[in-house]
């Protein structure tokens, strides 16, 4: 067993004025694991938010970049350093257009399909090879901008059931801490 902890990185903007966005699922999702872990987000050096303590038995650090999404790189690049986690234990959850309304993927690599926040730190690490947790926010209505959509807050509709999925999501966190991708996949790919 690996005496590396797991590095968690919620991707959202900081700031009241985004806090319903569906932009910011990854940040709810931290906070729904903070919660679990019973613990409070700190100020870190790294420009992030950070709470160190146990995830699925495993020793973890939850952290919220206080950075825009388009530069969560800095702060995730800062944070891996300073922990010395490797690539491989690193765990990004953000919201993900190319996936239903509230349904989990998870997935190790791949490209950043358009979302800046991935950009970002698939640059500042020098690899894309990181595990990611994507929560489903579907596509934009008609022909609205997908910017412009990510940066709204939930339907109404949609908000009767975001807790719900949300913790789901942090469900979806912890099976991959403790079971490893494929077994997680497993679980969350079939609902």
């Amino acid at each position: 067993m690996s005496a590396d902890p797991w590095l968690v990185v919620g991707l959202g903007n900081p700031g009241p004025s985004y806090a319903g966005n569906r932009h910011n699922a990854g940040f709810m999702v931290l906070d729904v694991l903070a919660a679990r872990a019973g613990g409070r987000f700190r100020s870190h050096r790294a420009r992030a938010d950070v709470l160190e303590g146990r995830l699925a038995g495993a020793r973890a650090v939850l952290a919220k970049p206080r950075s825009f999404m388009n530069e969560s790189g800095g702060p995730v690049k800062g944070l891996r350093d300073f922990y010395k986690v490797p690539v491989e234990r690193l765990i990004v959850v953000h919201d993900e257009l190319d996936v239903p309304f509230g349904a989990v993927r998870l997935k190790l690599g791949g490209g950043d399909n358009g979302h800046n926040g991935l950009r970002s730190i698939t640059k500042s690490l020098g690899s894309g090879e990181y595990l990611r947790v994507r929560f489903g926010v579907g596509r934009p209505p008609g022909r609205m901008d997908a910017a412009a959509f990510v940066l709204r807050d939930f339907s109404a509709a949609e908000r009767k059931d975001l807790e719900l999925e949300v913790d789901r999501a942090a469900d979806a966190v912890e099976a991959l801490v403790s079971q490893g991708l494929a077994a997680a996949q497993n679980v969350f790919h079939a609902g």
